[in-house]
């Protein structure tokens, strides 16, 4: 019987007028591209504009001096350090952490060639017919959503109020678990360049945790990279944020803090429109220059380990009536076997447990409900005084 099943979903989706949504799918399920909706619409649809309130004000202000950590300094201790390694550098990571949450790294390591060929080939992705996207498409037989592939984010709920942005999102690591059939083979150079930059960015990574840990005060340097476990999971997501006739109206994405340990994201240059919230004001976050620099972004999952001490910040894009935005975030996260929960170095008397724990399987899954509403999974699990 399920066979049979299985046979008319697949008949449907092949057989329905419309490539995308199944027959038995409602419209709302399954929304338009957005990249298709800003080449025909004069206006965006009812569903992308965000109530009054929760339109994007006034242009935020840049902030006076944004935090920019160089990695390679921070990563080589020096006798006289006090804590966090990298002298100068630890003192500015410290201070990122407790003011921002996010922060630039320089001096990472990948180089300049290989960045730029991983954002041409993601535009040039972004840029073909619709036919040859939807090869890649993240619904599975026209209708069945999966994460990974091409497409929108997932829609819970019929007043749900959506973003203006398309994705590409994929597992990276392990390796051995990727889905090689969602990996675009057009660029050719797509491929290669994303596994090359996977492998290089697991040095950013490296160093970034072993840096917090030493601020933290643990006594392992290692401890937050042992937390993530064996069968760790790492995600490319790719952004193609279209231009807006109404960039006022509608957000890129939502307010949101990420659920991961820790997040790098990689901007085309020039790309404005993150912006991250502090002390109630939203303030723009430099896009990376001539310099090629990564943004390093605290995650949900970091603050329970930390037991509070890294916070995950708040951020969201906004768009532009004239240019295209494209982004590449690396989400890493704790492997969905392990339990996500305070370290025990960072637990005493005048700090006790702040979070609760939690198997980062069922975390993963509070997460993605919570997204979809713009609210942060993490408040749920804080323990009342």
């Amino acid at each position: 019987m399920e066979l049979s099943i299985c046979r008319r979903i697949k008949w449907r989706a092949r057989t329905s007028e419309l490539p995308i949504m199944a027959a038995d799918k409602q419209q709302w399920q399954v929304p338009a591209l957005v990249q298709e909706l800003s080449a025909t619409v004069q206006e965006p649809p009812g569903r992308y504009v965000q109530p009054e309130q929760h339109r994007p004000a006034a242009a935020a202000a840049p902030p006076a001096s944004f935090p920019i950590v160089d990695l390679g300094r921070l990563s080589s201790p020096s006798p006289d350090d006090d804590g966090g390694g990298g002298g100068d550098e630890a003192a500015k990571l410290r201070r990122a952490l407790d003011s921002w949450g996010l922060f630039q790294v320089t001096n990472h390591g990948i180089e300049a060639s290989l960045m730029d060929e991983l954002m041409s080939a993601s535009k040039e992705f972004f840029r073909q017919p619709l036919q040859v996207k939807r090869e890649f498409s993240n619904l599975n037989d026209g209708e069945q959503f999966r994460a990974e592939g091409y497409g929108n984010d997932k829609v819970r709920s019929k007043d749900q109020i959506l973003d203006w942005s398309d994705r590409i999102y994929l597992k990276v690591e392990p390796e051995d678990e990727r889905n090689l059939a969602l990996w675009p083979k057009h660029p050719s150079s797509f491929r290669d360049a994303l596994h090359e930059f996977t492998v290089r960015c697991r040095r950013v990574k490296r160093d970034v945790l072993r840096a917090m840990a030493r601020i933290a005060g643990l006594d392992d340097d290692e401890h937050f990279i042992d937390q993530l476990g064996g069968r760790a999971t790492v995600h490319a997501r790719f952004n193609c944020y279209p231009p807006c006739p109404r960039p006022d109206l509608v957000m890129g994405i939502k307010p949101h803090s990420d659920g991961t340990v820790i997040t790098v994201l990689l901007v085309a240059r020039g790309a404005d429109g993150l912006q991250v919230l502090r002390d109630g004001v939203w303030y723009s976050v430099p896009s990376s220059s001539s310099t090629h620099a990564l943004l390093i972004n605290v995650g949900e999952s970091m603050e329970v380990m930390s037991n509070g001490m890294f916070r995950s910040p708040v951020h969201r894009v906004v768009t532009s009536a004239e240019n295209e935005r494209i982004s590449l975030a690396m989400f890493y996260a704790v492997d969905p076997e392990r339990v996500i929960e305070p370290a025990a170095g960072l637990v005493d008397e005048k700090r006790p447990t702040l979070y609760k724990k939690m198997k980062a399987r069922d975390f993963l899954v509070g997460l993605s409900k919570h997204f979809s509403r713009g609210t942060r999974f993490v408040d749920t699990l804080k323990i009342s005084p």
